[in-house]
């Protein structure tokens, strides 16, 4: 067994960022086009706000002052103005979060999508090598993430920037000397809140980090409960568990703390701003020729709230969008990874045979199956005949696990694999199926290099019934029908027949409809096995492969099973995998395997006549 590598450790790339957003506008042009305009508005709006109290105060409530008979209409038609205009301010922003709204889900839906069918096409190696907790926590943990920078942190920190940009040059048109006062207070917050979140920043990663061991672990534990209470092995777990959860503790809580220093110190600089500008406004004013007047402090200091609000909102986005986008790399780690090449110009095609044995290629199924070169149309009958020749292959560089081997299985034959655990013999059925690919040497299939076959026809041609039976959730009829989407309700109970699988179904209360889950618990492992022969059977392959199909059962079951792997097996080449000697005496041929070689080889009676590895293994098994 391979051991399961997690993700590499997050490193920001520069075009992270580039290619996110490129994503999210390759399907949302149009609406962030509209979201651009509309965060302008609500922007405007806002700066607009500070404006308006200086013509308020000096150009309508000023005059008034001491005024005997004041005419108000001019005051009233300038705040009914107002008023129209912080109407239209409220609805561009309520109609700009909606929008994103709907490209952050629709973004999400789409990267969902596209990992999963980027998954599907992932080979074996990958899932061997990675923590399944740690692949859910890209479509779960880091997908949220992304939810969240995309729907809140892009428009607000775009908003944030406009609304800066707005203010400094509302700020330049009122007093440029008090502009420069908060120019220099500004870059002083600026300076404090780079320091404050590169630290911050560091942790968020670790945070992602720990979120995506957390899962591992967990998801580990859950399909471990039986061994870990079979051992009372509970403490020792929750120790473990503590650890991580202590360790994603501490750091949620570093990485938090620095973020939560920047509000008050933000908060309070910005107090300090008002006292100054208020000062230096009111020592400026003495001075009449200057210009300034209460209206134009009054605004100014409007203005200088206004500016430490989207720097505030900066400094916290800029933490979420690096988690984001730390969530992101991982993202795109999955959706670049090398997927399997499925490519071949071998098809598998259903054909009908006339009398002079002539092949035609039909639409419908007819359950006899041939070889289709798609370059010259030319067809030939599939038969399962196996060979490998010279065959090298291994997991890990310098660690052969086949040394030039060599097999071969003539159609129909029934081909028995056996040998202590590690010998390489599921490495030959994986090898058989194209889940790994050799580094030397060649494996045919009917004459075919299996390299020219596409994997899909190939992988449709073999049936496998594994040591791990897996069911989904689903009716047993839906279960079964897994083997072949076609097949109608009467192929379903003939494969059930055949497979043995009947009698115990129509004794459900549902039968056929009867609802399982997680993994058929609520079935013997007997029973699910016969689910697995009876979906093979449905499948109707030209070449079975069964990996200790008869283990984990009691012996009456096994007889049972037996029976319907025999039914199985008729008529196809079959590779059997077993540890239980007495399952395969009717083999055609038995292979000794022993680190990946062939050391034996022959039928029972030849093979226990010659008294070698396979009569002290049966011996020893029986004895």
């Amino acid at each position: 067994m391979r051991k399961k590598q997690p993700f590499k450790k997050v490193q920001l790339k520069k075009g992270t960022a580039k290619r996110m957003l490129l994503y999210v506008l390759r399907n949302y042009y149009a609406y962030f086009i509209a979201v651009i305009f509309l965060i302008f508005v609500s922007c405007f709006v806002n700066v607009a706000n500070s404006l308006f109290l200086q013509v308020l105060l000096d150009d309508y409530i000023t005059p008034l002052i001491g005024t005997k008979n004041p005419n108000w209409i001019p005051l009233l038609k300038f705040i009914i103005y107002m008023s129209i205009v912080y109407v239209i301010g409220t609805f561009a922003t309520f109609l700009y979060n909606r929008i994103m709204i709907r490209i952050s889900q629709g973004t999400l839906k789409n990267i969902r999508n596209e990992m999963f069918l980027h998954m599907q096409k992932l080979p074996l190696r990958y899932f061997y090598t990675h923590e399944y907790g740690d692949i859910m926590s890209v479509y779960t943990n880091d997908t949220d993430t992304l939810r969240e920078m995309i729907g809140q942190g892009l428009p607000q920190i775009f908003s944030s920037i406009l609304t800066i940009i707005m203010v400094l040059i509302a700020m330049v048109k009122t007093n440029i000397y008090l502009t420069c006062l908060v120019l220099i207070i500004t870059f002083g917050m600026v300076a404090i809140i780079k320091k404050v979140t590169k630290t911050g920043s560091e942790y968020f990663l670790k945070v992602q980090e720990s979120i995506g061991k957390i899962n591992g672990f967990m998801e580990e534990m859950l399909n471990a409960q039986k061994v870990v209470k079979s051992f009372s092995y509970e403490n020792v777990v929750k120790e473990k568990f503590n650890t991580l959860n202590n360790t994603l503790c501490e750091d949620s809580i570093k990485a938090n703390k620095y973020i939560l220093l920047i509000f008050p110190m933000i908060g309070n600089i910005s107090n300090i701003q008002y006292v100054l500008i208020a000062i230096l406004g009111g020592i400026l004013s003495i001075n009449s020729n200057l210009g300034i007047t209460l209206g134009s402090i009054a605004s100014f200091l409007q203005l200088s709230k206004t500016i430490a609000g989207p720097i505030q909102q900066i400094s916290l986005e800029i933490n979420s969008i690096v988690l984001a986008l730390a969530g992101a790399e991982r993202i795109f780690d999955l959706l670049d990874e090398e997927i399997e090449d499925y490519t071949g110009h071998i098809d598998l095609v259903n054909v009908d045979i006339s009398k002079d044995s002539t092949l035609t290629e039909v639409t419908y199924v007819t359950n006899t199956w041939a070889w289709k070169n798609v370059i010259d149309g030319s067809l030939k009958k599939v038969e399962g005949k196996v060979q490998f020749f010279d065959v090298g292959f291994e997991y890990k560089e310098n660690t052969p696990i086949l040394k030039n081997f060599g097999l071969y299985a003539n159609p129909g034959q029934k081909v028995a694999l056996i040998g202590a655990t590690g010998a390489g013999k599921t490495t030959i059925a994986n090898l058989i199926n194209r889940f790994y690919d050799i580094q030397h040497g060649k494996i045919l299939f009917d004459g075919i290099n299996i390299t020219d076959i596409k994997k899909c026809a190939l992988r449709n041609s073999i049936g496998m019934v594994l040591q791990d039976t897996n069911l989904f959730t689903g009716t047993i009829m839906e279960n079964i029908r897994y083997g072949n989407l076609s097949a109608s309700d009467e192929d379903i109970y003939n494969a059930s027949k055949l497979a043995h699988a009947h009698d115990f179904i129509s004794k459900l209360p549902d039968r056929y409809n009867t609802k399982i889950s997680n993994n058929g618990e609520d079935l013997s492992e007997g029973q699910r096995k016969l689910l697995a022969i009876a979906q093979a059977i449905v499948n109707n392959p030209p070449v079975m492969i069964l990996d200790e199909a008869t283990s984990s059962i009691d012996t009456r079951t096994e007889k049972l099973v037996q029976k319907g792997m025999d039914e199985l097996m008729k008529g196809r080449t079959s590779f059997v995998i077993a540890h239980r000697l007495q399952t395969i005496q009717d083999a055609d041929v038995i292979l000794v395997i022993d680190h990946g070689e062939i050391i034996e080889r022959g039928k029972h009676q030849d093979l226990i006549n010659h008294r070698g590895i396979y009569y002290n293994l049966y011996m020893g098994a029986f004895s």
